[in-house]
């Protein structure tokens, strides 16, 4: 399986965000535990619709959460 091509910035806003754990993230987007940690380990492509949730929850742009991977 190919990973995406791009990469994320979420254990890190995650952090930032009082030590948020995956479990109150995945709440929060409305996506489980799981899910979140695949997509942090990029096992995983959110759909558009998730990623949107996910920079809304940390009050970013999509930019500062995602990003293109040239590799």
């Amino acid at each position: 399986m190919t990973k995406p091509p791009f990469l994320n910035d979420i254990r890190t806003l995650r952090f930032h965000a009082a030590e948020m754990t995956q479990t109150e993230l995945g709440k929060r987007v409305g996506v489980t535990r799981q899910t979140i940690a695949a997509i942090e380990q990029g096992r995983y492509s959110p759909s558009l619709e998730v990623a949107y949730r996910l920079a809304r929850v940390f009050g970013k742009p999509i930019e500062a959460v995602f990003r293109w991977s040239d590799e």
